[in-house]
């Protein structure tokens, strides 16, 4: 009997020191999250379309994380193409609208031009041809006078930027700046979810 008891109390004790490394195991655990989850703070930015959610969580990558690899940028080049082609189009469509005439005659030739080879480019190419013809474009008086006028009409804050930009966008070999990628402007569909520290604080 009392070697019974003893093997009893002894299987009891070794019971309630697993249980006592568990509960400490399980307790450590709980700590450590709450103090992990104390250093997250999530953010959720909402507003209409085009209102600068996007080119936030871009800046808050490039200021705070290491910003955007070469890879992620070079992905970011039909972006920036498609970006400066779409805003060319809005100021040409729009001097019809505004009844802007073009400051010299050919230039109308070249706006048919740019629409001409605009409908065969392939997406993330810029052809010598058709930037050469941007160039002559952005250069006329008459589509300055529409640009500033861009308030009438629908057009993106970047347009200014990458047509001012050609002769360097263009290049063979062209890879985005991180102000190139910032300035891009995609429609955002969904939910978009990035990361990023900030003193001691992780953003989510």
């Amino acid at each position: 009997l009392t070697y019974l008891t003893s093997s009893v109390m002894g299987c009891a004790s070794s019971t309630d020191r697993s249980a006592y490394i568990r509960s400490k195991q399980i307790d450590d655990q709980l700590r450590a999250d709450g103090e992990r989850a104390s250093r997250e703070v999530k953010l959720l930015l909402l507003g209409a379309g085009e209102s600068g959610k996007s080119t936030i969580v871009k800046q808050m990558k490039i200021i705070h994380e290491t910003g955007y690899s070469d890879e992620e940028r070079k992905a970011y080049k039909p972006v920036v193409y498609s970006n400066t082609i779409q805003s060319m189009m809005a100021v040409i469509r729009a001097m019809g609208q505004l009844k802007i005439p073009f400051g010299i005659a050919d230039r109308t030739d070249d706006a048919r031009q740019f629409f001409a080879l605009v409908a065969n480019v392939e997406e993330g190419e810029m052809p010598s041809e058709l930037a050469a013809c941007m160039k002559r474009l952005w250069l006329d008086s008459g589509v300055q006078e529409c640009f500033s006028r861009s308030r009438e009409y629908q057009l993106n804050d970047s347009a200014p930027y990458y047509l001012n930009a050609l002769d360097r966008i263009s290049v063979p070999g062209y890879v985005p700046t991180q102000d190139d990628v910032l300035r891009t402007r995609v429609k955002t569909t969904g939910i978009v979810e990035t990361h990023f520290t900030y003193k001691d604080l992780h953003f989510k």
